[in-house]
């Protein structure tokens, strides 16, 4: 349940408002094509519960990327 994902994202991001917007940037820029946003919305938010995204240097972002793009 997404609001599940959420409330494990804020132990990371607390500010709500700064969750959302990362989370919609990271769901724009993580998006396959043929799959469902609400998917990749809920992939992005389980990533956010388990590392805080402001602290994670920028090649694991890439990492992850690969790694999403992958899956696909």
């Amino acid at each position: 349940m997404r609001s599940e994902l959420v409330f494990r994202a804020t132990t990371n991001l607390s500010n709500r408002y700064l969750l959302v917007r990362a989370a919609a940037q990271a769901t724009r820029k993580f998006h396959r094509p043929n799959t469902r946003m609400a998917d990749t919305t809920n992939e992005v938010l389980e990533w956010f519960g388990r590392v805080d995204p402001l602290a994670m240097p920028a090649s694991n972002v890439r990492a992850f990327a690969a790694r999403m793009r992958r899956a696909a």
